[in-house]
């Protein structure tokens, strides 16, 4: 586990402080020197402490190491004698312990011409989000009750629920190799709370895809209802209505290019959002391929993978799924099935079927998830293209010269 680390640590932590409060040798140096004067300020710097340490001794670490810096009986209530512990880390772990108004991200900007190096900026999380109003006790609740893998990683994904936390995954890593070899952090956040973390994105400059759902209502009651063209229906999506791509209407949603669906930044990151979209699927042979809109990722599964569904022999939901599609000819009827079901059903429950029954990479992506996915790929890659770029022409010119 790295205890004999975390002792040996634990060990320099106390002979740091008992040097700075002259306790021992040091006091016995002090007194050789005329020096009893405490300076008023103890700066410890600690670089990668997580070597060789358990992710459990990671947090015992972080925890304790300021307490023992300031585990002297002259230390405990004065002011007037301050202790500040640096901590550089690559640690989810030790991120995880710490207080959120405490991190500070170091953000990688690349080169923005040949002649030019790359540089970095500092963002203090605690003046992201501005005020203490609902939105940073929800960002930090979060993060903390989760993971903070988001500062480590080459890219985030939002996605709506449990289903597509279990089985996006697995869609990277049978359809996109580029993008499996990539630190991505998936985070399940839910529709109506992924525009929160908007403010701590655009600091992180985090490249980011949000896999939410379209969540169509009646305009008047607000009342859930199927996806349908020409109804005056709009989405009860947040993230949709007023982050990207800011529209409300289901109209203009549905028949949205893509390259409206991506917002880029001047400082070189972009996000995307990805939601249900029509597709064309044949439910019956007699009656040909017929336009299909689905309201949530498990629906939009099933539309996309009719023949697997048809024949499964899995049991629970499945098998549900399995009977209503044989019982219906059109897609208005089944999606009014299919609602029905997943009303009564947990999303955790389907993701869990399907693992059971079918390898998850045979499923054919959902088209809305599948260009979002391919979306971020090629955002990654053009990042490698542009850095190889901007160093071969800086090398470039270093020999010129």
């Amino acid at each position: 586990l790295g205890y004999q680390n975390l002792i040996s640590i634990v060990f320099r932590l106390m002979s740091f402080r008992d040097a700075w409060m002259q306790v021992g040798k040091a006091a016995k140096r002090a007194a050789a020197e005329s020096n009893s004067t405490v300076p008023p300020l103890h700066l410890v710097l600690v670089e990668e402490p997580e070597a060789h340490l358990h992710a459990q001794v990671q947090q015992v670490f972080i925890r304790k190491a300021y307490d023992i810096l300031r585990k002297h009986v002259e230390l405990k209530d004065n002011t007037n004698l301050c202790t500040q512990l640096v901590v550089s880390t690559h640690s989810s772990h030790v991120a995880h312990e710490c207080e959120f108004a405490c991190l500070r991200y170091f953000r990688r900007r690349p080169a923005a011409a040949a002649d030019l190096v790359p540089t970095s900026t500092v963002v203090n999380l605690s003046e992201v989000f501005g005020s203490e109003d609902q939105t940073p006790r929800f960002v930090t609740r979060y993060l903390t009750a989760t993971h903070s893998d988001l500062f480590f990683a080459d890219a985030a994904i939002f996605v709506e629920g449990s289903a597509e936390r279990m089985l996006v995954p697995h869609f990277i890593r049978s359809r996109y190799e580029k993008l499996y070899q990539r630190y991505i952090t998936v985070l399940e956040i839910g529709g109506s709370h992924a525009h929160r973390l908007r403010p701590l994105i655009e600091a992180l400059g985090l490249t980011t895809l949000v896999i939410t759902d379209i969540d169509a209502v009646d305009a008047d009651t607000r009342s859930s209802a199927q996806p349908v063209r020409g109804a005056g229906l709009e989405t009860a999506n947040v993230t949709l209505r007023e982050w990207l791509p800011a529209k409300a209407l289901i109209d203009d949603l549905l028949d949205l290019r893509d390259d409206l669906k991506v917002k880029t930044y001047a400082d070189q990151f972009s996000i995307r959002v990805a939601y249900q979209h029509p597709v064309k699927v044949t439910i019956s042979a007699q009656a040909g391929p017929v336009e299909a809109l689905a309201r949530t990722f498990e629906d939009a599964l099933v539309f996309e993978n009719l023949d697997f569904f048809r024949s499964a022999s899995g049991t629970g939901v499945i098998a549900k799924f399995r009977d209503a599609i044989g019982s219906h000819t059109d897609t208005q009827g089944l999606n009014t099935e299919l609602s029905n079901i997943l009303r009564k059903m947990t999303k955790a429950a389907f993701a869990l079927d399907l693992l059971f029954s079918k390898e998850p990479g045979e499923l054919n992506v959902p088209t809305y998830i599948a260009k979002g996915l391919a979306w971020l790929q090629e955002q990654l890659l053009q990042r490698d293209r542009e850095i190889l770029a901007a160093a071969v022409a800086t090398e470039g010119s270093r020999a010129a010269a």
